[in-house]
């Protein structure tokens, strides 16, 4: 790893509300939510209030009563993104997109041309500022997760650098739950041990943490707690998997309903991996329960697979083992992921696949789907089952890179 403080962790700040309060003067200053049943984004004066992400927006409303509920435009975020990316691209060649409102940008070949990293970061805001009107905040670090926990540090509309000789005196008295990975159940884990701290964290062995956590994310995490974080800044890094989420806020919802939403959102990825000309080799289903506890399941195939029908069976198993939490517990989140994405081989795209009962799965009904949907409109066909019913926000998202 390199020993100066050259990656800039790049992070619109409550992108969606931004946006919102900067075409609308009449909300700047005022809790804005964006969303319809279920809160999809919130300005920090909302925040401010309780509202998160995810929650109803009738939960919202009661948290915080003079908030203003507006509509989602991704088309207008999509722009908004757009712009600002454009000027990432402006200031490095070396931008990684980790999603629509942020980035990582590594500046340490421009001292001549531009400046040291704190100056090519300042400039960098206030560029955001003037040419896209929105508010962002930037960590500056040796490494990448020092990075954005300096800009999550930051936040709102902040600017913070964490020089090499200061990394731990920075990082160590934190909290465990900044360290990229540890959420609700990892935190729980750590704290019934006596683990509140980044720092306590790196104070244990490797080993101890590995029995605690796993051998994979015990290892990851005393790591980056002993600021090992060797990751460089991927300028072309092609995304290893793409997923897509449905948050479902308090209301109940019954198997058939789950079950139409898992179509609508596998049909949607199904289509995203064959645009991109890649296969799948597993899919991941992650579901969020009443309590906000997390659940993970996966199934991976034998062969990659591009095929929806294919797609959508492993799905549905994965969400039918699920059927008794849920029912007890609730469920307030369901997404998938397709993961292990590789290029499709010519064998396999010519193989024919067969379900138990020895019917066919045709992969040239998804090609026909494919060529009437991108002329079309992606609603021009669908299922009859999905007729009529909300297809739910198609959030935007980063172009895939080769």
């Amino acid at each position: 790893m390199k020993g100066e403080a050259t990656v800039l962790h790049a992070d619109l700040d409550a992108f969606y509300a931004s946006v919102e309060q900067r075409d609308d003067p009449a909300l700047r200053g005022r809790p804005v939510i964006v969303g319809g049943g279920v809160v999809v984004a919130a300005s920090y004066e909302a925040k401010a209030h309780g509202v998160r992400t995810t929650m109803g927006t009738q939960r919202a409303r009661a948290l915080c009563p003079a908030a203003v509920i507006v509509p989602p435009r991704m088309e207008a975020y999509s722009a908004a993104s757009r712009a600002v990316f454009d000027i990432f691209h402006d200031t490095t060649p070396y931008v990684e997109g980790i999603s629509i409102d942020e980035a990582f940008l590594e500046v340490g070949g421009l001292r001549r041309l531009a400046g040291t990293p704190v100056q090519i970061a300042m400039r960098l805001r206030e560029r955001v500022g003037a040419e896209v009107g929105l508010p962002m905040s930037v960590g500056v670090a040796r490494t990448k997760f020092l990075a954005k926990v300096a800009s999550a540090v930051s936040k709102p509309d902040g600017l913070l650098v964490v020089e090499p000789e200061r990394e731990e005196a920075f990082l160590h008295p934190l909290p465990v739950e900044r360290l990229w990975g540890v959420g609700a159940v990892t935190a729980e884990k750590l704290h019934s041990r006596g683990i509140h701290t980044v720092g306590q964290l790196a104070e244990i062995e490797a080993a101890t943490a590995e029995q605690w956590l796993g051998s994979a994310a015990g290892a990851q995490l005393h790591a980056l707690a002993r600021l090992r974080d060797p990751r460089p800044v991927e300028a072309t890094r092609r995304h290893g998997s793409i997923g897509s989420q449905r948050a479902l806020g308090n209301r109940s919802s019954s198997a058939g309903a789950l079950e139409l939403i898992l179509m609508q959102i596998v049909d949607q990825l199904a289509k995203r991996l064959r645009d991109r000309g890649s296969s799948c080799g597993t899919v991941v289903l992650r579901l969020r329960y009443g309590d906000f506890t997390r659940a993970t399941r996966s199934s991976t195939f034998a062969a990659p697979t591009d095929r929806t029908e294919v797609l959508l069976s492993a799905a549905q198993r994965l969400l039918a083992a699920a059927d008794r939490d849920i029912a007890e517990r609730g469920i307030t989140l369901i997404g998938v992921s397709l993961s292990r994405l590789t290029r499709p081989g010519p064998v396999q795209a010519e193989l024919p696949l067969e379900w138990s009962d020895g019917s066919r799965i045709d992969a040239k009904l998804d090609v026909a789907l494919d060529a009437v949907r991108d002329r079309f409109g992606a609603s021009a066909v669908t299922r009859a089952a999905l007729i009529g019913r909300d297809p739910g926000l198609s959030a935007p998202r980063l172009p895939d890179h080769e």
